[in-house]
């Protein structure tokens, strides 16, 4: 570790994954401490994507420490490609980073992060993706003694926690009575609920990916999820996850086979489905998973006390019939002033990729009626 110091706070950077193995307990009592924390700061998911997806010699993460008391971090880690940059713990595969900022301390916590952070981004761009609107990252980002620059991420949609029933009366009418329609369908199929235990995850962790892949298959999977490293890190994570109340596995059970699966994380701020697998043959019984697992989401988040019931990251159009508030990630850029060009260059890649994929996006509709066209000649 390398120290500095603000103040009465002691300022670290600790790049060894043993020390931050080692933080567990302290990390949790932050985490409940922090108002902003998502389940994706969590020291159970965080330092299983380490053992996962991390590279020797490349952990950053900043911690701020009252006496002996842990009141702020910033879990980062160190690219080169395609530029050296300071980058969120967690990768593609986590939908919200934030820095961890005690409530108590606060004040003094946000200039610590600043300061630290300015001093680890000496040979490198503090890139900060997926920082949820009203995360303690935007106080950090308003802080900040350099050069910066604040561009949009992921859209993400939220429902709040309400009874299921109030949730349909959200939609349009005609929506609403197709899905009590098909509750009433999955209600008469007799599809039996259970929670899953701490031992019981890695099964059904397997059985959940299994049925992921045969509701994808032929359809675009996500190849990532298919991967022996993503298996290894989703079962880690959701086992203490599990045992510590920051996640839970459900699964769906039809004539005691298990037809559905979902593992969702938890903070005290929402719930959000991560990611759920399900049989196809269940549209045949007409059972709609996505309104099955809404509803006992749904019901738990108010059991619970959670606010918000998340969709996460997306906004497949299912999502939208239950007339969701969409929340826009941020991607926030820092530099020392000596790195501002550097920062810029980055910032006009980034900007030059989202307008390609934006024409890309645009462009597809038209060319799936360009090539229905031709098809319909041919055919003449």
């Amino acid at each position: 570790m390398t120290r500095g110091s603000t103040g009465a706070l002691t300022v670290t950077l600790c790049r060894d994954s043993r020390q931050f193995a080692a933080l567990e307990e302290s990390w949790g009592r932050l985490v409940r401490e922090c108002p902003t924390a998502t389940p994706f700061q969590s020291h159970a998911w965080l330092h299983s994507w380490w053992l996962s997806y991390g590279k020797d010699g490349r952990l950053r993460i900043l911690l701020v420490r009252r006496g002996e008391e842990l009141v702020g971090a910033a879990a980062l880690m160190l690219v080169h490609r395609p530029l050296p940059r300071l980058v969120p713990l967690g990768g593609q595969i986590t939908d919200y980073f934030d820095v961890l900022v005690s409530r108590e301390h606060a004040a003094e916590v946000v200039p610590a992060l600043a300061h630290g952070l300015h001093q680890a981004a000496r040979r490198a761009v503090v890139d900060l993706r997926e920082v949820r609107p009203g995360a303690a990252a935007e106080a950090v980002f308003d802080a900040w003694p350099g050069v910066s620059s604040r561009l949009t991420d992921s859209t993400c949609m939220e429902l709040p926690a309400l009874p299921f029933d109030q949730l349909v009366k959200r939609m349009p009418s005609s929506g609403a009575q197709r899905v009590r329609a098909k509750l009433r369908k999955t209600d008469a199929a007799g599809i039996e609920e259970h929670e899953v235990t701490e031992h019981e995850v890695p099964q059904a962790v397997r059985t959940l990916l299994r049925l992921h892949e045969k509701q994808w298959r032929g359809r675009g999977v996500t190849p990532e999820h298919l991967r022996p490293r993503f298996a290894e890190h989703l079962t880690r994570a959701t086992r203490r996850m599990v045992r510590t109340g920051e996640g839970r596995l459900t699964e769906f059970r039809l004539d005691g086979k298990v037809v559905a699966a979902n593992v969702t994380l938890l903070s005290a701020a929402l719930s959000g489905g991560y990611l759920y697998g399900a049989d196809p043959d269940l549209r045949e019984r007409k059972v709609d998973v996505s309104t099955l697992l809404l509803r006992y989401e749904a019901r738990r988040a108010l059991e619970e006390g959670r606010p918000v019931v998340s969709f996460l990251r997306g906004n497949e159009p299912y999502k939208n019939h239950w007339r969701p508030e969409t929340v826009v990630n941020q991607r926030l850029l820092l530099a020392t002033h000596a790195l501002a060009p550097l920062m810029r260059l980055h910032e006009s890649q980034v900007m030059g990729r989202e307008r390609a994929v934006g024409a890309l996006r645009e462009a597809l509709p038209a060319a799936r009626d360009w090539r229905a066209r031709l098809n319909e000649l041919r055919v003449r």
